[in-house]
C-alpha cells in the first residue's frame, strides 16, 4: 500500500514540476506580484518580527518582492539551511542584502553556516520564528502537502499540527500546484492555510 501510495505521489511531483517550470517568465512576474498583494496585507505577517522564506527554485515563485519588503518594514528574514549533521533537520540563518551564500546539496542556495566550536553562532532553531513559509510541490482542498521528498518540512512542523506551538506555518504557490485530493502519508502535516496568487485558503 505504501509503495502504491509512494508511486502516486512521485507521479504527482514529476508532473507538476513540470508544469511550475514551464511557466513564462512574464507568467512567473505576475504571479510573484499577484502573491505579493496578498502577503503585505495579511494580519499575521503584519504582525511577524520574524519569518522564514525560501529562494525561488525549480519554478517556484520568486519572493525577492517580498523580501524586500520585509527589510523595509524592519521584519528579519530566515533561510533554511540543511543542518550539515543531523539527518533531516534544518535551522535558519537571517538573510540580509550581504549574507554570504553556499549551495547545498540539493543544489539550492542557503547562507553559509558560521560554526565555532561546534557552534552555529549565526543560526536560530524553528522555535525562534513567527512564520514558517512552507514550500510544496503539491496541495489539495484540505491543506494536505506533497514536498520534494526530504520530509524537512513535516518533522518541522509536527509540533504546531500536534500541540499549535512553534511558528505559524504558511504554504506558498502557483495555482498550477492545486489537486483536489493528494494521497498521503501518515507523518504528513497539512496546512492551515496556502497561498497562490489568485486564491487565499484556510482549512
Amino acid at each position: 500500500m505504501n509503495d502504491t501510495i509512494s508511486g502516486q505521489r512521485d507521479t504527482i511531483r514529476k508532473t507538476i514540476r513540470a508544469t511550475r517550470k514551464a511557466l513564462t517568465s512574464n507568467a512567473q512576474k505576475h504571479a510573484s506580484n499577484k502573491l505579493l498583494s496578498t502577503l503585505i496585507s495579511h494580519p499575521k505577517i503584519l504582525a511577524a518580527k520574524r519569518v522564514s522564506v525560501t529562494l525561488a527554485y525549480d519554478g517556484e515563485i520568486d519572493l525577492t518582492s517580498f523580501i524586500k519588503w520585509c527589510w523595509q518594514q524592519d521584519k528579519h528574514v530566515y533561510l533554511p539551511v540543511v543542518h550539515p549533521s543531523e539527518i533531516g533537520q534544518l535551522v535558519f540563518v537571517e538573510y540580509k542584502e550581504n549574507t554570504e551564500m553556499d549551495i547545498n546539496r540539493y543544489g539550492i542556495k542557503e547562507p553559509k553556516l558560521v560554526i565555532q566550536n561546534t557552534h552555529f553562532i549565526n543560526a536560530c532553531s524553528s522555535t525562534e520564528l513567527d512564520i514558517v513559509f512552507t514550500p510544496l510541490v503539491a496541495f489539495d482542498q484540505q491543506g494536505n502537502r506533497i514536498g520534494m521528498g526530504g520530509g524537512y518540512y513535516d518533522r518541522l512542523l509536527t509540533p504546531w499540527f500536534e500541540k499549535q506551538t512553534g511558528p505559524y506555518p504558511i504554504g506558498l504557490a502557483h495555482d498550477c500546484q492545486y489537486c483536489d485530493t493528494l494521497p498521503i502519508q501518515n507523518w504528513d502535516v497539512p496546512l492551515p492555510e496556502i497561498i497562490t496568487p489568485t486564491h487565499h485558503f484556510h482549512f
